[in-house]
């Protein structure tokens, strides 16, 4: 019997349960271009899964592999953003190209951090599952001025193709369950930059002070301290444990419940809270709390209940600056609409734009060519391909009608060889002799009986054998 071969059949987020509801969602590569570090390669697996579920996570490039493959097996795959990151001699590059026919949006990445690197820096570490990663994350644009005849149109571009990178948010369908993560875009006008942030939202108790609530997630936080980072268990105050909430330097549950505020506890670095950070953590923040209007995850998170919801970042951070936009994709690139460092006039940007459409009508009128070429070729294949069909018909033809003829000539012989030997049968006269006189009863008599025996017995006219020789 042989092995038995699985295959796959679960499916990422929401298409499982709806198929149908990943039409129009945009779909991206996000890949390295180049030759680039250990570094720059950690980020673009850490900006994957910022992309998730939408994205290629498991692409692997390969050292041959060109820009030029990406965009040629792109659209078969339905894919519509290809987001590269590439080395130069300045600083790392980040392109977002809109497949099929543009616009390329070019960026130098000013600074960055890895998820490691938030992670570690973190005061508290969050252990992260693939359930976040399900859901494509929420998009905050923040600090972008709004649409305007005075506003920079490369700003307009710059937003909406942020916007184009995410599915469209409805909040008429959306699950609050699938609500997991948010993605930041912050413009940032005093620097020309743009800031870009990853969070995951958190929801807890509202109006409970921070020694309650520790006592309420002990049970819930201890795998998450099994699992958590080195810095997250130098992190850890001096009253948790790696499995959860220490009391053992503590007489009664009281002393840790009820000690007044401002009191020191049990050693020096208690790591309690102030009375200040008591007080507003017992009391809550009205603006941070909300009413859950449907279940979500987490423990007692029930529709109607009052939560705060916080948002831990989890990286990357990038900081970019917008280089250049350019029509088309790259190797079709058309005119430059917009570039941080050069300024042309209006008399350079008509010049520039007559150039790239004479380059369009060039390459649109060789590859109309092609086509014909393409077009008068596969005619001169068809018409070689018949004409061999016909003849191979002609010879079926001729070597039918030689059988045919080659069956008459048989019948023929076989009914002369009949009729000779009728004819000596009836005639008992012996030979003809020439000298021999005959009368003319007996020649009209002889004439009579020759026409009746023609008429009884007519003999077919010969027939040519018609032969035809191959060579």
């Amino acid at each position: 019997m042989g092995r038995r071969r699985k295959n796959r059949t679960h499916l990422k987020g929401g298409v499982a349960s709806n198929p149908g509801s990943a039409e129009g969602v945009p779909k991206s590569f996000v890949i390295k271009h180049g030759q680039v570090g250990s570094s720059l390669a950690q980020l673009v697996r850490d900006f994957r899964k910022v992309m998730e579920p939408n994205t290629a996570s498991r692409l692997r490039e390969r050292a041959r592999n060109k820009l030029r493959d990406f965009l040629t097996m792109a659209p078969a795959l339905g894919v519509t953003h290809l987001l590269a990151f590439t080395l130069t001699d300045i600083a790392p590059s980040f392109r977002i190209v809109r497949l099929s026919a543009g616009p390329t949006l070019s960026f130098r990445v000013e600074r960055y951090s890895l998820m490691k690197d938030i992670i570690n820096s973190s005061r508290r570490a969050r252990s992260m599952s693939t359930v976040e990663y399900l859901s494509p994350p929420l998009l905050v644009l923040a600090s972008f001025p709004p649409p305007s005849p005075t506003t920079p149109p490369h700003l307009t571009l710059l937003m909406k193709t942020f916007q184009s990178l995410f599915p469209p948010l409805a909040p008429q369908t959306l699950a609050l369950s699938s609500a997991r993560r948010v993605v930041l875009v912050h413009y940032n006008a005093e620097r020309g930059t743009v800031d870009v942030r990853h969070y995951l939202i958190t929801v807890r108790p509202y109006g409970v002070s921070k020694r309650i609530r520790r006592v309420l997630e002990g049970a819930a936080a201890a795998p998450r301290a099994r699992s958590s980072s080195a810095a997250a268990s130098a992190s850890t105050s001096a009253h948790t444990h790696a499995h959860g909430l220490d009391l053992g330097n503590e007489k009664d549950v009281a002393d840790f419940l009820l000690r007044r505020k401002g009191e020191p506890g049990p050693g020096s670095g208690d790591g309690y809270e102030s009375a200040a950070s008591s007080a507003s953590s017992a009391a809550g923040d009205d603006a941070d709390a909300i009413s859950l209007a449907d279940d979500y995850v987490g423990r007692n998170n029930r529709r109607g209940a009052k939560r705060a919801v916080k948002l831990d970042e989890i990286g990357p951070r990038m900081e970019l600056r917008l280089i250049k936009v350019v029509e088309g994709v790259p190797g079709r690139e058309g005119g430059v609409l917009y570039h941080e460092f050069v300024k042309k006039s209006k008399s350079e940007v008509q010049k520039q734009k007559a150039e790239h459409a004479a380059k369009e009508r060039l390459r649109k009128q060789r590859r109309e060519e092609q086509e014909r070429n393409v077009q008068r070729k596969k005619a001169a294949l068809d018409g070689k391909k018949k004409g061999e069909k016909a003849a191979d018909g002609d010879e079926d033809e001729d070597a039918s009608e030689n059988d045919e003829d080659a069956e008459e000539d048989e019948e023929m012989a076989s009914a002369g060889e009949d009729y000779t030997d009728e004819g000596e049968g009836d005639d008992g006269m012996g030979e003809w002799d020439d000298d021999e006189m005959i009368s003319e009863d007996e020649g009209s008599a002889r004439e009579e009986n020759g026409s009746e025996s023609a008429e009884e017995v007519p003999r077919p006219p010969p027939k040519k054998l018609k032969t035809k020789s191959k060579w």
